[in-house]
């Protein structure tokens, strides 16, 4: 995979290429593409994520998303991503590199999401391909981990294609849809195979 980093914005993560797909920073410019995926998809993704905002998919929700995501970025905390189509440029998800430790851990967080016209076509998974020798050779981490709720099959799948391993069961971990919900525990190493 190429990481391509930009010298002119420090505040953004690179552009990293993956098979048939991109990923890079969000920017202004994606606001009406990200904002008509995710009121497509809100169905679709409604299970699977925290609750929305009531202002979620406005401009100047999108605004303030932004700001945190460059001073994240700056302060090496999380790494935001969108994905797009190789093909067509098309926004089909995002990628976020979050709760990023330093020091002793040396680990991050992966999430993700596909718009749901795209789910299931293989960009995700292309995606966390891309991901992770970004995580491993960039950032110079060691580990990085991943959740998901126990039902989510095609999340699951994902995760065991690109190499991570299930590790267990997490009580309560995370606020989906207004409840907490245990999750799934999965987890890559630098040196874990990959695939």
């Amino acid at each position: 995979m190429a990481f391509l980093r930009s010298i002119t914005k420090p505040d953004t993560a690179p552009l990293i290429l993956g098979e048939g797909v991109y990923l890079r920073t969000p920017q202004p410019g994606d606001y009406a593409a990200w904002a008509q995926l995710r009121e497509n998809s809100r169905d679709f993704l409604t299970p699977w994520e925290p609750t929305w905002a009531q202002d979620d998919l406005t401009r100047t929700a999108f605004r303030r998303r932004l700001r945190r995501y460059m001073r994240e970025i700056r302060e090496d905390h999380a790494y935001p991503f969108f994905i797009f189509r190789e093909q067509d440029e098309a926004l089909v998800g995002g990628c976020t590199l979050s709760g990023v430790q330093r020091g002793v851990q040396q680990s991050c967080t992966l999430g993700y999401w596909a718009g749901e016209k795209y789910a299931g076509q293989g960009y995700v998974t292309a995606a966390v391909r891309a991901l992770v020798p970004y995580v491993f050779e960039e950032l110079k981490l060691h580990r990085l981990q991943a959740a998901c709720l126990p039902e989510n099959e095609r999340s699951r799948a994902v995760l065991r294609k690109c190499g991570f391993t299930e590790e267990g069961h997490a009580r309560g971990y995370l606020r989906i849809n207004g409840m907490w919900r245990d999750h799934v525990v999965f987890a890559i190493l630098r040196d874990d195979p990959r695939r």
